[in-house]
């Protein structure tokens, strides 16, 4: 079994994935850098997307090409810093021999990178806060940490603890973003909730926050629709949609008849930009 098998028996890949084909001898003799078997087959099977909405890893394919661009940056962008502070830079970076080279990054502005000293199958992942200037290496490629770290087994220095008890992959897509205000109801919270996410059915669960009554967060997916929803009482009592353009008209109506039934009313639409919508 492989590190690639684990992780996909754990963390299901996308039926189709988005980016994920393309001719990688042509990437490697761009990069001058053969590339570590594990991660080709992360790109085949996962593609571009997210993990638990957090970690992405750098496809070469598509029209983003991020592996290489993110490289062909890297030492540009902290040359002037290792200059300053050369003993807070212990690595070299690519494309200095045996240089970090980014193979995914995070939400967090975090970069997962290799050490690439060695035959590209032996590289090991050194994970670096670019901010802080911190830097944690582990003895492992890229698809055993993803694995392990996702599944509990490993832990970093930079990336957090508590990992979702269900893993998820979330493949990419454009999205239109709408936030919906809503009045109070007199329905709980537990039960205007319920009556959302049947609304929407079949859902899975996308971590949520709780502080008490009045500051709670529930972030999920509309699994079939592959639309992503948060409602909240945590900044406002409010829903934050994000769908494919094409849904628009299902959505406005679907999230309109599930607010009429959760007891509520609509106050305003906004897209991400603040502007007014659905009118």
């Amino acid at each position: 079994m492989t590190a690639i098998d684990d992780l996909i028996r754990f963390v299901p890949p996308p039926v189709e994935p988005v980016d994920a084909h393309g001719d990688w001898s042509a990437v490697e003799t761009t990069l001058g850098l053969g590339l570590p078997t594990d991660f080709k087959a992360l790109i085949e099977r996962y593609g571009l997307g997210q993990f638990l909405d957090f970690i992405t890893p750098l496809t070469p394919f598509g029209a983003r090409d991020l592996l290489v661009q993110h490289a062909q940056r890297l030492l540009d962008r902290e040359r002037s810093y290792r200059e300053q502070y050369p003993d807070e830079c212990p690595y070299p970076f690519y494309p200095e021999p045996g240089g970090l080279l980014e193979w995914a990054g995070t939400d967090n502005g975090d970069s997962l990178c290799w050490l690439t000293d060695g035959e590209p199958d032996s590289w090991k992942v050194v994970v670096w806060n670019p901010r802080n200037v911190y830097y944690d290496a582990q003895d492992v490629g890229a698809v055993e940490f993803l694995h392990g770290w996702l599944s509990g087994r490993i832990t970093t220095t930079i990336l957090p603890d508590e990992v979702a008890a269900s893993p998820w992959f979330e493949p990419f897509r454009e999205r239109e973003h709408v936030r919906i205000e809503l009045s109070d109801g007199e329905l709980p919270y537990l039960e205007r909730l319920r009556i959302l996410r049947d609304a929407l059915a079949p859902t899975a669960d996308r971590g949520m926050n709780d502080d008490g009554d009045d500051y709670r967060q529930d972030h999920f997916a509309a699994t079939d629709l592959g639309w992503s929803l948060t409602y909240e009482t945590a900044y406002g009592h409010q829903i934050l949609v994000a769908f494919p353009a094409e849904d628009e008209a299902r959505a406005r109506a679907t999230l309109f008849d599930a607010v009429h039934r959760m007891g509520c009313q609509v106050l305003s639409t906004t897209t991400r930009l603040g502007e007014p919508t659905w009118s």
